[in-house]
């Protein structure tokens, strides 16, 4: 069975926990902000990655926690990053604190799946604005990625965006095979 770890998604998306819950629950699930972090054992029910259990680590994104999170990412198989869509003074922060969560040591080549969340208010950056603003075209080239639109409140675009990362987390360990028997 494939297990993930939810690293790290940064302080003002204001979704984070809400993807959480939708994606355990599969309903909206009112939430207050993270302090510490949530764990949740999920599995997935829809798409590919149906019936694919996951551990979720739902890590809070405080300044003061930070220097935490490099702990949170040992062993982690998928990087799920929420950012707010609408937010846009904020982004320039997520690409700095998203920069340094994949430099980590831990996190060279770990696939990352970005959801831009909130793709349902009228101001909400494209897809190809957001991957712009957090220069993901920076990342390390083992680094792969994915950009998926979301509605964490009504669950839109979530199960396609983990089919997504179990796509790449897949991809990844079969090139981990090869290049063991090399």
């Amino acid at each position: 069975m494939v297990s993930y770890l939810q690293f790290q998604i940064w302080k003002s998306s204001k979704g984070k926990t809400t993807v959480l819950y939708r994606l355990k629950f599969n309903e909206f699930v009112n939430t207050v902000p993270t302090i510490g972090f949530n764990t949740e054992r999920i599995r997935l029910s829809n798409g590919t990655a149906k019936g694919i259990s996951c551990h979720f680590w739902d890590v809070g994104g405080q300044e003061k926690l930070r220097p935490l999170w490099k702990s949170y990412s040992r062993c982690t198989d998928g990087i799920i990053y929420v950012v707010d869509s609408v937010d846009v003074e904020r982004l320039e922060e997520a690409k700095t604190e998203l920069h340094k969560v994949t430099k980590f040591a831990e996190n060279q080549g770990t696939p990352l799946l970005v959801i831009a969340n909130k793709q349902d208010l009228p101001k909400s950056l494209s897809v190809a604005d957001i991957e712009k603003q957090l220069a993901l075209q920076e990342l390390s080239p083992s680094t792969t990625y994915h950009v998926q639109p979301a509605c964490a409140i009504i669950g839109e675009g979530l199960h396609e965006g983990m089919d997504k990362l179990y796509e790449m987390i897949l991809k990844r360990r079969k090139s981990f095979k090869q290049k063991k028997k090399r």
